[in-house]
C-alpha cells in the first residue's frame, strides 16, 4: 500500500511540474546520476575514503539536505585546483551547471527516473580500473600505535618472478584510508646471479632510526656484494584523496627482474588517538613488451633541484610568501603535477614561461587543504621547450587565523632537512615528465 500511494504521489507531482511552463522536468537517473557518478561516486562507495554511499537515488535523497549544504557551499566534492586557470583529466570539480542541474531535481520533488537503471559499486569501479589485475602484492600487516604521533616506515616487499618481464601499471591500494596518509615507492631490480635470496634483511624499519645507507642495509636492498641495484624511482604513489589512472598509449611501464622489491622509502600514518592496523596492498599489471617511452621525475623546492627562496621558515604570528624556479635542461611533455605544502599552507600558483616569453598556467590553489592532496594529470600532455622557467609562489599562514596551525599559541615552523612530519613544513612542487617527441601536444589523456 505504502509504494502504491508513493507512486501516485510522485505521478501527481509529475504533473504539476510538468504543467509549469518552462520548467525542464529532471530525473535522477537521466540529469542527476551522470554527475555524482562521477563527481563523488570514486569516493563514495564501499571501502573507499567517504563514509557512506552514493551510488543511487535512494543514497542521495537520505541525505539530500547534507548534499545540498556541502554542494552549495562547495565543501565537496573536494577539488582544491582553481577550474579558472587549468583544468584536468581526473578533476573531480563540480561546475555551476552541475550544481544548478542537482539543485533544481532537488526542488522537483527529486523524482527518480527509471529505476531499473542501477549503478553498482562494482560498475563504478570498473570505469576507474584497468580490470583483473595480474597480481596482488601485501604489504606486511601494520600496527599503528594509539599515541597521536606521525608513523614514518621505511618497507622492503619482495618480489619474486619466474622470469624478467614488463609492467606496464602498479596501483596502490590503502587499507586504512582515515590513516594511510602518503606513500612513495620505488621498484628495486636485483642483477642476475648477484642476490641469493630475497628473504633477507627486516621488513620494516622506523625513518627516524637510521640513515639512508644504513637503512638499505637493513632492508637487505643491496646485491652479495653490497653494490647497489638498479631503482625505478616513484613507480607508484598514494596521497590522500587522489584517484589511480594510467598514463595514455605507449607511455609509462617497467622492467622487473626476477629477483625484485618495491621499496617503500616513505610509508606516512597520519596520528591516531587509538590503536589502529592497516593492510595495504598493489595491484600489478603486466605486459608483454617494453615500455617505448619511460615517465621521469623532478622535484623543485624542499629536497628538489631548485631551492626555497627564501628559506623555508615561518615565524609565529606570521603570514609569508616563499618562491622557487626552475630552468628546463632539455624539451619535455608534462604528465603530472603535485604540489606539496603541509598544514600551514595557504596558496599554491605554478606556472611556466617559455623563451619566447609565453606564459603558460600549470595550477593555481587558492585555499591549500592539507586533507586533498591530487596527482593533477594533464588533460593533453604539456609540452615546455627548452629554456622554459617554471615559477612557483606559495603562501603559509602561521597566525591564529589558520585553523589548521597545529600549535596554539603559533611557534615558529621550518623545513628541518626534509623533514615530513606534519607539524614541520614543506614546499615542493614534483613533475612527471617523457622527452618531448613531435605530436605529445595532441596525446589527450583519458582518466
Amino acid at each position: 500500500m505504502f509504494h502504491r500511494v508513493t507512486g501516485i504521489f510522485l505521478v501527481l507531482v509529475s504533473l504539476l511540474l510538468a504543467c509549469q511552463p518552462g520548467k525542464e522536468l529532471l530525473t535522477y537517473t537521466d540529469a542527476v546520476a551522470p554527475i555524482i557518478h562521477e563527481k563523488c561516486s570514486p569516493c563514495h562507495v564501499n571501502n573507499e575514503a567517504a563514509p557512506f554511499e552514493l551510488l543511487n537515488v535512494e543514497d542521495i535523497t537520505r541525505r539530500h539536505k547534507l548534499i545540498r549544504y556541502l554542494i552549495t557551499n562547495r565543501i565537496m566534492p573536494p577539488w582544491p585546483a582553481d577550474p579558472s586557470y587549468s583544468h584536468f583529466a581526473n578533476e573531480l570539480y563540480m561546475s555551476d551547471e552541475d550544481i544548478a542541474t542537482v539543485i533544481a531535481w532537488m526542488d522537483q520533488g527529486m523524482l527518480p527516473g527509471d529505476t531499473a537503471v542501477r549503478y553498482t559499486a562494482n560498475a563504478l569501479r570498473s570505469e576507474y580500473e584497468l580490470g583483473k589485475p595480474d597480481m596482488i602484492v601485501k604489504v606486511p600487516p601494520v600496527l599503528i600505535p594509539g599515541n597521536n604521533t606521525d608513523l614514518f616506515l621505511v618497507m622492503k616487499i619482495p618480489l619474486e618472478l619466474p622470469q624478467d618481464t614488463f609492467i606496464r601499471a602498479i596501483e596502490f591500494i590503502a587499507g586504512n584510508k582515515k590513516l594511510v596518509h602518503h606513500v612513495n615507492t620505488h621498484l628495486v631490480c636485483f642483477d642476475e646471479g648477484k642476490k641469493n635470496t630475497l628473504e633477507v634483511g627486516k621488513v620494516w624499519v622506523n625513518q627516524d632510526q637510521a640513515n639512508s645507507q644504513q637503512l638499505h642495509r637493513d632492508l637487505g636492498l643491496l646485491h652479495d656484494d653490497g653494490t647497489y641495484p638498479l631503482m625505478t624511482p616513484s613507480v607508484s604513489n598514494y596521497l590522500p584523496g587522489s584517484l589511480f589512472s594510467a598514463y595514455p598509449g605507449n607511455i609509462g611501464g617497467y622492467r622487473i627482474s626476477k629477483k625484485s622489491a618495491f621499496y617503500l622509502n616513505d610509508f606516512h600514518y597520519g596520528p591516531s588517538p587509538v590503536d589502529a592496523t592497516d593492510s595495504s596492498y598493489y595491484k600489478i599489471y603486466f605486459d608483454n613488451k617494453p615500455p617505448q617511452r619511460e615517465v621521469k621525475e623532478f622535484q623543485m623546492g624542499t629536497l628538489g633541484i631548485s631551492p626555497v627562496e627564501p628559506e623555508l621558515i615561518i615565524p609565529a604570528n606570521e603570514v609569508k610568501s616563499f618562491h622557487i624556479k626552475a630552468v628546463m635542461p632539455e624539451d619535455i611533455s608534462l604528465l603530472t603535477l603535485i604540489p606539496h605544502m603541509h598544514l600551514i599552507g595557504k596558496e599554491f600558483l605554478a606556472f611556466a614561461v617559455k623563451p619566447s616569453g609565453d606564459t603558460i598556467p600549470l595550477i593555481r590553489i587558492n585555499n591549500w587543504d592539507f586533507r586533498w592532496q591530487y596527482f593533477y594529470q594533464c588533460k593533453t600532455l604539456i609540452y615546455l621547450p627548452r629554456g622554459t622557467t617554471i615559477y612557483v609562489h606559495g603562501v603559509f599562514d602561521n597566525t591564529v587565523h589558520n585553523p589548521n596551525n597545529p600549535f596554539d599559541p603559533p611557534r615558529e615552523i621550518r623545513d628541518r632537512e626534509g623533514s615530513m612530519r606534519t607539524t614541520d613544513e614543506m614546499f615542493q612542487f614534483i613533475v612527471t615528465y617523457v622527452p618531448y617527441q613531435k605530436g605529445d601536444e595532441e596525446i589527450e589523456v583519458n582518466r
